[in-house]
């Protein structure tokens, strides 16, 4: 795809070392920005190599949403940009998740860290037509409480009909009285009470071979554990 220029519009401090950046395309833009909740945006800024964002935003969301957290390369200066300072799209990497070949589903979508981001894409696409699905649950894991992000959207969830449950693996020192562990340990705990549930995981390689591992030893089909890579 041709670059195409997009303009910071908001900024939030989501978690520790991590914000969400709201991002507009330039008002001469010819077209735009199409997705699938779960696809990866490859963005570039002067003097760094192209580095991989999910989009956190659904795609008929007015504006285009990011998790950067705060490493090296480009995540680190995009870290540090302002609102109106300019990124550019260059490529769009993934399948994303096929959400419409599962209508009438559950949906459970297990993330940790970052990995909420494609996930939320995909819960927003969901509850814009939650008629169309059955049950939807997100187990949300993260080392600390603070490493939560999108903490200030977890009450619209629960009003929507979501079932949000989260666990730490890192308890000491942190006033928690939730569960701790990691997210896939929440699984034995939601899917016997599901009918049809189809799984949508997003975090680190570890994390998604270990749930997936656990998934097929609940009875899962291969079709029914979507990853957005």
């Amino acid at each position: 795809m041709e670059p195409l220029q997009l303009i910071i519009s908001n900024i939030k401090d989501q978690a520790r070392n991590t914000r969400s950046f709201d991002l507009r395309l330039d008002d001469s833009a010819s077209r735009e920005v199409s997705f699938v909740p779960g696809q990866v945006a490859i963005l570039k800024v002067p003097e760094e190599a192209p580095a991989y964002f999910a989009f956190a935003s659904a795609p008929d969301d007015s504006e285009l949403e990011f998790l950067v957290k705060q490493k090296v390369g480009a995540s680190n200066v995009i870290f540090d940009m302002h609102e109106g300072d300019v990124v550019e799209l260059v490529g769009i990497a993934g399948h994303g998740f096929p959400l419409d070949e599962h209508t009438g589903r559950d949906l459970v979508f297990v993330a940790m860290g970052t990995g909420v981001a494609p996930l939320r894409s995909a819960l927003r696409h969901v509850l814009k037509r939650k008629s169309e699905f059955g049950q939807l649950v997100v187990l949300y894991g993260a080392r600390t409480p603070e490493d939560f992000c999108y903490r200030n959207e977890t009450d619209s969830w629960g009003n929507a009909g979501v079932e949000l449950r989260q666990v730490i693996s890192r308890p000491d020192g942190h006033d928690w009285s939730g569960p701790t562990g990691y997210v896939q340990s929440l699984l034995d705990h939601v899917l016997p009470d599901l009918a049809s549930p189809v799984a949508l995981i997003c975090g680190s390689l570890q994390m998604i071979t270990e749930t997936r591992d656990a998934l097929s030893t609940m009875g899962f089909k291969k079709e029914e554990i979507l990853t957005n890579y």
